[in-house]
């Protein structure tokens, strides 16, 4: 059964920064892209980043430059670093991986974490 645990949410004002983990169990790691998607209330869920297998890394154009995510194989673990945090970013962030290797990430057929809370106050 695999599993994703996020943490590392909270509550920061804006223009701090922010990691969030996402640790990864019940398979082989490092053969899966890992990805993060957030969802404000009231609003769809969005992705935020992905990184592949080999470390290829995509973020959608509204982010790039503020969230940064990498992986560490070998602590199956997947982070992202958000930076000059905003109000806006205000959601629930889950972890995300394709259920099938090699495979990058989509909105569909993967495993979710269960959210980690991110508030940020002006």
């Amino acid at each position: 059964q695999v599993q994703l645990v996020e943490s590392g949410g909270g509550s920061v004002q804006a223009g701090d920064s922010l990691r969030l983990s996402c640790t990864a169990s019940g398979r082989t790691f490092n053969t899966y892209a890992m990805g993060w998607f957030r969802q404000a209330p009231g609003k769809e869920r969005e992705a935020v980043a992905s990184i592949t297998w080999g470390g290829f890394t995509s973020y959608p154009d509204s982010l790039r430059g503020r969230f940064t995510i990498s992986r560490d194989n070998a602590k199956r673990t997947a982070y992202l670093q958000m930076t000059r945090l905003r109000p806006e970013d205000t959601a629930v962030y889950y972890c995300a991986t394709p259920v099938r290797p090699y495979s990058v990430v989509t909105g569909t057929n993967n495993y979710w974490g269960q959210g980690t809370q991110v508030t940020v106050s002006s």
